[in-house]
């Protein structure tokens, strides 16, 4: 009995370590949403207040906890904080417990095999988090964080295929597609000095498909295509019903890349759920 109660202690602590790793990353996240776009440093540059660039001391770093004893304000300029830092850092500390749990990551059978995924997934989390904030915020595929995604499918395509011995040419398709779409949007930028939104959110969804299956990402598409129509039906509606007359197309507004993010990252927790439980 002593042994079970001491195992559940250490699986406990061994979860909110994993809490902790994930709140860390939470706040690495909302520096990184805010940074990228202003294309500044994430890595070097120390972090400072926005409003009065007054760079934060060690006590202002701590996830959640900093937030909440400050009472979401600067502790230099007083200036209020928004609650999407605490509430991403918690959202980010629960994604990375609840995978975790159901990647069946726990202390008793560890091995290189279920790190070596958690450890991707951790980096795919990353860029799909990444991608969806940039694109709610600004309504834009940054190129550099799709970038960061094509070197990590490789990475983990490299791995798969050496390590877990699969299929090398279901890979190499997902290779070929990513030079395919990375030519034309090097043409269309040549050609109208900027990047399409729709290549970038095919990049995006080539990555999906490698770390979350074909499957899942196909479901994550019509998903979203469904909830965009929905909404946009909706919003015709509320519009009649108040008589507003606008010229603004509501898709206009729609930021395609965060939905998509946020309907993949919904499938791949239920069908983690679903295979923990049922297979």
């Amino acid at each position: 009995m002593a042994k079970l109660i001491k195992g559940r202690k250490m699986e406990t602590f061994f979860y909110i370590i994993i809490f902790i790793i994930g709140s860390l990353f939470g706040s690495f996240y909302t520096l990184a949403v805010y940074r990228i776009p202003k294309r500044q440093d994430i890595t070097h540059t120390h972090s400072y207040c926005p409003n009065c660039n007054h760079k934060l001391g060690l006590l202002d770093l701590f996830p959640i906890f900093s937030y909440i004893f400050l009472r979401g304000r600067c502790r230099y300029c007083k200036e209020k904080i928004r609650p999407r830092y605490l509430i991403l850092e918690i959202l980010s500390g629960s994604l990375f417990l609840v995978i975790a749990y159901f990647m069946g990551l726990n202390l008793e059978n560890l091995s290189f095999s279920k790190i070596a995924n958690y450890c991707f997934i951790v980096l795919y989390l990353t860029f799909i988090i990444l991608i969806a904030g940039i694109d709610k915020e600004n309504r834009k595929i940054d190129k550099y964080v799709n970038v960061y995604g094509v070197a990590i499918s490789i990475l983990y395509m490299v791995y798969l295929c050496i390590v877990e011995n699969a299929n090398i040419y279901r890979y190499g398709i997902y290779l070929i597609l990513y030079i395919l779409i990375l030519t034309f949007d090097t043409i269309t930028l040549k050609k109208f000095a900027k990047s399409t939104y729709t290549d970038g959110v095919l990049l995006m969804l080539v990555t999906m498909a490698i770390f979350t299956g074909e499957f899942i990402t196909i479901t994550t598409i019509i998903t979203t295509l469904v909830a965009i129509a929905l909404y946009i039906i909706i919003c015709k509606i509320i519009n009649e019903i108040s008589r507003k007359k606008t010229d603004e197309k509501v898709s206009s507004g729609i930021s395609i890349g965060f939905c998509l993010v946020a309907s993949n990252l919904i499938l791949f927790i239920v069908s983690l759920i679903y295979n923990y439980y049922y297979l």
